[in-house]
């Protein structure tokens, strides 16, 4: 389908709703650093970077190696500083997922303190660009609960206060009931919760993750748009759903062809959606290139806009902490 096309069409507001920090790394910094190494960068990454199709287990190597990288401050706030740069010219906020215990427990590649000093660094840089960052803490749904409770160990000493949400992402194999305690957990905790669903699982993994699990925002959920009764429940709900159009085309075998992506169908049934680059140092992308994306769909103006409005009342770097 054709853009819709208008006269000025509205500009993207320069908020990326879901990066991962172990995603964002630039890859002239990543092919530095692993040859500095003497590590061989792996083929699934080097695939990615040509832009091919990938199974997810193969994005799943792809990514690790990535992160694999983050073993000092420097490293950490390099990764929050290329994130921010793929906001564009006007950048106004980022929301950012970081992997605390793959990258202080599971590969022990700095400690809890030099992971928050990374990432105040990084956030202090964005800061006095006049960008807001809000950190995410990411655990592994196919890792279970007791992996969740591991995450929320390990920082239950003191969150700093850029720390504002708790999710999970991986492989949607357990089922998100089994996760409520842990998301439980995590709001005592003064976090919001959110939840990878919809992406390598079915749709009906959106519903259970709002009903079940009580989460508030969801990630990808593009399987949602495979039932209308569940686009209402999102729309009833004013379930803010984080859409990643670059990531959903390699990811997705249904969604090869970026035509067929059911963003315009989300937004024209009510559901609150909002674009982010998600892993755009393994998947290349930049926030400009999703909203052009996004276009390319055959989005209205009005339609934009309600991206745009969106992104802006739903972020939580945008969102006053209590």
């Amino acid at each position: 389908m054709a853009p819709a096309s208008g006269p000025h069409p509205p500009a993207h507001p320069g908020i990326d709703r879901h990066a991962h920090l172990e995603g964002s790394l630039d890859p002239p910094w990543v092919r530095r650093t692993a040859a500095r190494r003497g590590l061989p960068v792996p083929a699934s990454l080097e695939a990615f970077w040509r832009g091919e199709a990938q199974p997810f287990e193969a994005f799943i190597e792809a990514f690790l190696f990535g992160a694999g990288l983050l073993d000092s401050r420097a490293a950490v706030r390099a990764a929050v500083e290329a994130a921010v740069l793929r906001l564009g010219p006007a950048p106004a906020g980022l929301d950012l997922w970081v992997s605390p215990h793959f990258l202080v427990v599971w590969k022990a590649l700095l400690s809890l303190d030099e992971l928050w000093r990374g990432l105040e660094e990084g956030i202090a840089a964005a800061g006095r660009q006049g960008v807001p960052v809000a950190v995410v803490l990411d655990a592994v749904n196919n890792f279970g609960p007791k992996h969740g409770h591991a995450v929320l160990d390990l920082v239950a000493g003191g969150l700093p206060p850029f720390v504002r949400g708790f999710s999970t992402g991986g492989l949607e194999e357990v089922p998100f009931r089994e996760w409520a305690p842990v998301f439980d957990r995590a709001r005592r905790a003064g976090l919001a919760l959110a939840a990878h669903a919809g992406e390598n699982g079915p749709g009906a993994n959106v519903r259970e993750a709002v009903a079940e699990a009580g989460v508030g925002r969801i990630v990808h959920g593009v399987r949602a748009a495979e039932d209308p009764g569940l686009l209402d429940f999102l729309a009833e709900r004013r379930i803010p759903v984080d859409v990643c159009l670059a990531s959903n085309r390699v990811l997705v075998p249904e969604l090869r062809d970026p035509s067929a992506h059911p963003l315009p169908r989300m937004l024209r049934a009510g559901v609150r959606c909002a674009l982010g680059t998600d892993d755009p140092g393994v998947i290349p992308c930049d926030l400009g290139s999703e909203w052009a994306a996004a276009r390319a769909l055959g989005l209205t103006d009005a339609e934009m806009s309600d991206l745009a409005r969106h992104a802006a009342e739903d972020a939580w770097s945008l969102r006053t902490p209590a």
